[in-house]
């Protein structure tokens, strides 16, 4: 194996897959608020800095929500990696929504 073979196998290596997420909230709505905190948990125990999330209030860009075709809040979508996936209501149901992701549950 040459030196730049073994670098660029280095390289790769080191790079991490980004889960793109947006999430779909109405507001300050108590379902749109525990969904926003459950979501932030589970990224930062299960994806730390490897994710990227949108949230959009469907109260202040409906427009959006209409053309994406979001009928009902609180809505988390998994862009990217593929399998797309979608997850609706508050995030309560952790296995689910680790599922949806694409993640394993910690061995307990």
């Amino acid at each position: 194996m040459n030196r730049r073979t073994a670098k660029s196998k280095a390289a790769a290596s080191t790079l991490t897959t980004v889960v793109v997420l947006r999430l779909y909230v109405a507001g300050g709505a108590p379902n749109s608020m525990q969904a926003i905190a459950n979501l932030e948990a589970i990224c930062a125990e299960y994806l730390k800095d490897g994710h990227r999330l949108e949230v959009i209030d469907v109260l202040e860009n409906p427009q959006r929500a209409m053309a994406e075709g979001v009928l009902v809040t609180p809505s988390l979508s998994k862009l990217s990696p593929q399998p797309a996936a979608q997850v609706i209501g508050n995030l309560s149901d952790k296995a689910r929504v680790l599922l949806a992701l694409g993640l394993k549950p910690h061995a307990a």
